[in-house]
């Protein structure tokens, strides 16, 4: 049995996210999780809300609430809607706890002890109306490297490069929109990611398995221009983790936070405690303490040895995920575990455009659960998943593949057969007859397709095995056809029962198989053939053979309703790319 810890990108809090977010990042580490805990193995699957820096300051204000009051309510949201989208995280943390708080605090004064923080004096842009430093996400203008107009001061969300609030051309302030902007000296704490070059090269280039997208990001922000720059990791706010050297006070300091690029990933490790901490993680052996039961997640010295730790996230977060928190970890000389793979995905755009949570753009969470159950968003999104470049929702598309692949195909075959039985044999697996060439062939055809979508599960490719499995139902619709055991019962009614009765029980396999795609459906289909876990098929023969002659069945509800062109072209309209 193999140990997986898996994170998903933690979200900002500021809003509720967009269906592009979903299946960048916490949509397919989900999938992942499901599946690895089908095939017996021990699962730790981490994500929290990102609760600190601007984002969340100016959505409070927006909001007219103390940015800890929206916090708290925004989490509460997230938290409701990710477990309506099926997320089976086993904790979704908080960066603002205090867990989060002590372990960055810890981790700056570990750096600090390292020789890889640097105290600077910088000059920062001050808006003179609002009184105050501007942070970067307080600054927006023109990105002098695309022209993208709206470009924020610490990236440009058009074409990923890293930008400082002073490079931005007509730069303006978020706050008040003021444009009487000048340069002031303040004080800062840098990252000396530059002295972890080396380090970082040689650790990137070691992952050999990473996706393309993932190392070509990092080895252009290692090399590009004048390669990888130190980092600052405080800001100007007020909301955010206080900084500390450790527990001690840090002279020169006061009033400032940690930037939240520098806290938001070493959340994953404090969420971990976190989920100790909520009571949800098993009672520590031998009467070992607490910690120990988190730690063996993400220290190798107390047995984070044998975990493969895998992060997905979309690819404009790459750069924080395979250079800054690598440094982070490295840098402190401390035996915490690093990531072996991050699978990082593309895109997807929302029908001619780009989703922004910022800017309202395109179907967002809570959205799309009013119109359809979690399933049908899951599965087009996850057969879609933008892996190797850029995918496209559109209302036509979604529609003619959730009636193709979920109503026609799976949908279809498991009403199909079993109404068929219950009106010649009754709700009981039929015991006559013998399984003849014809199903001999489709027993060895499915072992062949469950071996292969087991690999491309086990590659995390996404759709690929979305693929694999859609040929795997397809598979079962074939046989019904060919052999038509309406037609056969006719004249043959033991041959019939025989054909009827695999037919059945490739529903729990299809059942199984599905789960980590559409959990609910698979739920529902395991339940109307009365077996509560049918078990990874590694013996697809087996597998088929698990309802026995005699074993009693309902015939499940329509598990999914065909979309409408009434109902496509309704949304359409309704979503035309603005969140009311």
């Amino acid at each position: 049995m193999t140990r997986h810890l898996i994170t998903s990108a933690i979200p900002y809090i500021n809003g509720i996210k967009h269906l592009g977010n979903l299946v960048g990042s916490q949509l397919p580490a989900d999938l992942y999780a499901r599946y690895q805990r089908q095939r017996g193995n021990e699962v730790l699957f981490l994500c929290a809300t990102d609760e600190h820096g601007t984002p969340a300051e100016l959505a409070a204000a927006k909001a007219g609430k103390p940015v800890e009051e929206y916090c708290a309510e925004m989490y509460a949201v997230q938290a409701d809607i990710a477990q309506r989208f099926g997320l089976s995280f086993d904790h979704f943390g908080r960066s603002s706890s205090e867990q989060n708080k002590r372990l960055t605090q810890h981790f700056a004064g570990a750096l600090a002890d390292e020789g890889l923080i640097e105290e600077v004096e910088q000059s920062q842009i001050y808006s003179k109306t609002d009184g105050r430093f501007l942070p970067d996400r307080y600054v927006e203008g023109t990105c002098p490297n695309c022209g993208f107009e709206d470009a924020r001061g610490d990236q440009c969300d058009n074409c990923t490069k890293q930008l400082d609030p002073e490079d931005l051309i007509n730069p303006r302030s978020t706050v008040s929109g003021a444009t009487d902007l000048e340069m002031r000296a303040t004080k800062h704490l840098m990252l000396r990611q530059s002295a972890m070059k080396d380090r970082l090269d040689d650790w990137i280039n070691s992952k050999i398995d990473w996706p393309v997208l993932t190392t070509s990001i990092a080895k252009k922000w290692l090399h590009d221009g004048d390669g990888l720059q130190d980092r600052g990791i405080t800001r100007d706010l007020s909301w955010g983790v206080p900084v500390k050297r450790g527990d001690k006070p840090w002279p020169g300091m006061e009033g400032k936070v940690f930037y939240v690029w520098f806290d938001a990933p070493i959340e994953y490790i404090a969420c971990a405690q976190e989920w100790v901490d909520a009571g949800k993680a098993p009672a520590p052996a031998g009467g070992a303490n607490e910690d120990s039961v988190w730690q063996r997640w993400w220290r190798t010295d107390k047995g984070a040895d044998d975990v493969r730790y895998t992060q997905f996230m979309g690819k404009d977060n790459v750069p924080f995920h395979t250079l800054s928190f690598p440094a982070t970890i490295m840098g402190s000389n401390e035996p915490w575990k690093l990531v072996d793979y991050i699978k990082s995905f593309n895109y997807l755009n929302y029908d001619g455009g780009q989703f922004s949570t910022s800017r309202g753009r395109g179907v967002f969470m809570d959205q799309a659960l009013e119109i359809l159950p979690a399933d049908y968003w899951r599965w087009w999104l996850l057969s879609h998943a933008p892996e190797t470049s850029d995918s496209e929702f559109t209302w036509d598309a979604f529609q003619v593949d959730v009636n193709k692949d979920l109503a026609d195909v799976l949908g279809n075959f498991v009403s199909r057969i079993t109404k068929f039985c219950r009106s010649k044999f009754g709700e009981a697996v039929p015991e006559a007859g013998e399984y003849g060439e014809a199903e001999q062939a489709l027993i060895a055809d499915l072992s062949e397709r469950v071996a292969r979508y087991g690999e491309q599960m086990d590659k995390m490719e996404v759709r690929k095995s979305a693929a694999e499995l859609r040929a795997i139902w397809a598979a079962g619709n074939e046989y019904l056809q060919a052999q038509a055991p309406w037609t056969t019962f006719k004249t043959d009614p033991d041959k019939a029962a025989a054909q009827v009765r695999l037919a059945l029980n490739l529903i729990p396999l299809y059942a199984t198989l599905a789960a980590p795609f559409i959990p609910d459906a698979a739920q529902k289909m395991l339940a109307g053939m009365k077996i509560a876990d049918a078990g990874w098929p590694d013996d697809v023969p087996a597998a088929v053979a698990k309802l026995s002659a005699g074993h009693a069945f309902e015939v499940p509800e329509v598990l999914f309703a065909k979309i409408t062109d009434e109902q496509r072209e309704e949304w359409a309209e309704r979503f035309a790319g603005k969140r009311d």
